[in-house]
C-alpha cells in the first residue's frame, strides 16, 4: 500500500521543515507506545479486585491464596484457582501478543504505517474496554475474559513494529542510538501512568479502570491518524542524516555502511531472518527480556516477601519501592544508546550491559536486603544493566538492522526486522516469569541464579558480533585509514 500524507498535515499546509516532522515523529509515537503500555499494565493491578488474595504487581503464578473461597472480588477469580486462572489469561496474551509482532511486522512493511498503527490502537483501545465492560454486564465467564484479553495481545502487536519503523525512517544512524534511548522512556512512563491511573479508579470500580485508558488512547489514536508522518519519502522531503538537500534522493543509510539507492519492495520473514546481525541479536533480547519482565511481574513482590532491615514492607511501599528499577532502565537506555553512538558498536554495548547484570543481580540479592537506602541504590544500578541492552536492541538495533547493506538499499523491512527481534524476546518475557512461578516456590537464590544464566547466555550470543566490531576498529596494516570501524556483520555471521 502507498502512503500517503496525514490528512491533518494535508488540510494545513504543505511544511517543509525537516526539525518539525522529525519532533513530531517522535512525539507522536513517543506518546502512542505510552498508550500501549498503559493498557497493558492494568491487569496486574486489577487483579487485586478480581482477587483480592493476589499481591499488587505480583505475578500471578504463585500460590497466593488460601484455600477457601472467598466472599468478595469478582468471580471467577475469586475462587480457590483464581491466580492459577489470571495466570493462564497472562500467558495466553503474552503468546499472541509475541506471535502476532511476527505477522504484524511482516504487514507493517507493507501496509501504510499511519493506518496500521491507528488501527492497533483503535482495536487495543476497543478490547480493553470489552474486558472492563464486564463489570457492568455482570460476566461472569473465564473464557469470556480469556478471548478478549487474547484479542487484545494481538492488536497490541501493531504497536512496537509500526513506532519503532517510523522512528527509524526519521533518523539516520549516526544519532539514532541515543535518540532512541531517551524515546525509549515511553515503556517506563506508560507503565507508571498505567499503574497510578488504574489503582485511583479502582475505588470507582475496577471496570473503570479499563474504560477510562480506552478513551485516552482512542483519542491518542485519532491524532496519530490524523497527524503522524511516517516518513520522509511520504512528505516528500529529502534528508541526509539531518539535513535537507535541495535535489531530491533516494538514499538511506544502512546499518554499517554508506547508503545505497533504495527499493520499494517489502523484505519477506524468511529474508529479513537472514539478514546478518537479526539472528544472534534476536536470541540475545530473548534471554534479556527474561530478565526484564521477571522483574517486571515479580519485583514487587519479592520486596514485599524479603526483609529488608529486618522488616518487611507492606505491598503499597513495595509497589512504589520497585519504581525505582523503572527510574534505572530510564537511564540504562539512554546510556547505551549514546555509548553506542560515540562508539559505533551496537553489540559491544549490548553485550558489555549485560555481563555487568550479572555481578548487579548477584549484589542486589546479597546485599538489598540490608536496608532501604542500599535496596533503593542497588535496584537502580540492576534496572540500568538489564534494560540498556534491552532498550538498545528493540529500537536503534532494530532500526539499523531494518535498513542493512544485505538489502542492497532496500528500506521496506523496518518493521519485519522489529518484529522479529521483539517477537522473540517476547517469548522470553512469557516464560521468564513463568519460570520464576515455580522456581520461586523453593528459592530466591534459585531465581537470581536462572536470571544471572540468562544475562550471561545474552552476551555469549553476540560474540561474534563483537569480535567483528572489535577487527573493524584496528586500523589495516601499512595503512592509516580506519574506515574499517564500520566493517559490516556479514563478515562474521
Amino acid at each position: 500500500m502507498t502512503s500517503r500524507k496525514p490528512p491533518g498535515i494535508r488540510l494545513f499546509g504543505g511544511v517543509k521543515a525537516l526539525r518539525t516532522y522529525q519532533t513530531l515523529a517522535l512525539v507522536l509515537t513517543f506518546v502512542a507506545y505510552t498508550c500501549f503500555h498503559m493498557t497493558r499494565k492494568i491487569t496486574s493491578i486489577v487483579k487485586s479486585a478480581l482477587d483480592p488474595k493476589t499481591k499488587l504487581g505480583s505475578s500471578p503464578w504463585g500460590q497466593l491464596h488460601t484455600k477457601n473461597t472467598l466472599n468478595i472480588g469478582w468471580l471467577p477469580f475469586n475462587t480457590t484457582d483464581g491466580s492459577t486462572l489470571l495466570g493462564e489469561i497472562d500467558v495466553a496474551f503474552l503468546a499472541v501478543y509475541s506471535c502476532g509482532m511476527f505477522f504484524a511486522g511482516h504487514l507493517g512493511d507493507r501496509l501504510d504505517l499511519r493506518i496500521f498503527l491507528a488501527v492497533g490502537m483503535f482495536g487495543t483501545a476497543v478490547f480493553t474496554a470489552l474486558f472492563g465492560a464486564g463489570y457492568w454486564l455482570n460476566i461472569h465467564s473465564f473464557y469470556y475474559f480469556l478471548v478478549i484479553q487474547m484479542i487484545a495481545g494481538l492488536f497490541q502487536a501493531t504497536g512496537w513494529p509500526s513506532v519503532v519503523a517510523v522512528v527509524g525512517n526519521w533518523f539516520g544512524k549516526s544519532k539514532r542510538g541515543l535518540i532512541m534511548g531517551i524515546w525509549n522512556a515511553h515503556t517506563s512512563v506508560g507503565n507508571i501512568a498505567g499503574s497510578l491511573l488504574a489503582a485511583f479508579l479502582l475505588k470507582f470500580g475496577w471496570g473503570w479502570s479499563f474504560a477510562i485508558p480506552s478513551l485516552i488512547m482512542v483519542s491518542i489514536g485519532l491524532v496519530v491518524f490524523i497527524f503522524l508522518p511516517v516518513s520522509p519519502e511520504v512528505m516528500e522531503i529529502d534528508i541526509d542524516d539531518g539535513g535537507i538537500n535541495s535535489v531530491k534522493d533516494t538514499t538511506k543509510e544502512p546499518l554499517l555502511e554508506p547508503g545505497q539507492e533504495v527499493k520499494h519492495k517489502a523484505v519477506g520473514f524468511l529474508e529479513a531472518w537472514k539478514i546478518p546481525g537479526v539472528a544472534p541479536f534476536a536470541l540475545c533480547l530473548f534471554f534479556s527480556k527474561l530478565v526484564a519482565y521477571t522483574f517486571l511481574y515479580w519485583l514487587p513482590f519479592y520486596i514485599s516477601h524479603t526483609p529488608i532491615g529486618n522488616e518487611y514492607l507492606s505491598d503499597a511501599m513495595a509497589g512504589s519501592l520497585s519504581t525505582i528499577f523503572d527510574v534505572g532502565g530510564v537511564l540504562g537506555g539512554v546510556l547505551a544508546g549514546h555509548i553506542s553512538d560515540r562508539l559505533n558498536a551496537r553489540a559491544i554495548t549490548a553485550a558489555s550491559f549485560m555481563y555487568c547484570v550479572i555481578p548487579a543481580l548477584f549484589l542486589y540479592r546479597t546485599y538489598g536486603s540490608m536496608s532501604i537506602m542500599w535496596n533503593v541504590c542497588l535496584m537502580f544500578i540492576t534496572g540500568m544493566f538489564v534494560n540498556g541492552p534491552y532498550a538498545l536492541i528493540t529500537t536503534a538495533v532494530s532500526a539499523d538492522l531494518g535498513t542493512h547493506s544485505s538489502l542492497n538499499g532496500n528500506s521496506r523491512a523496518l518493521a519485519t526486522v522489529t518484529a522479529i527481534i521483539d517477537g522473540t524476546g517476547s517469548v522470553g518475557a512469557a516464560i521468564g516469569p513463568l519460570l520464576t512461578g515455580y522456581i520461586s516456590s523453593e528459592s530466591w537464590g534459585a531465581v537470581f541464579t536462572m536470571l544471572m544464566a540468562a544475562a550471561l547466555l545474552a552476551g555469549l550470543l553476540l560474540t561474534k558480533l563483537v569480535c567483528s566490531e572489535l577487527r573493524g576498529k584496528v586500523p589495516s596494516t601499512g595503512s592509516k585509514d580506519v574506515s574499517g570501524a564500520q566493517a559490516t556483520y556479514s563478515d562474521e555471521v
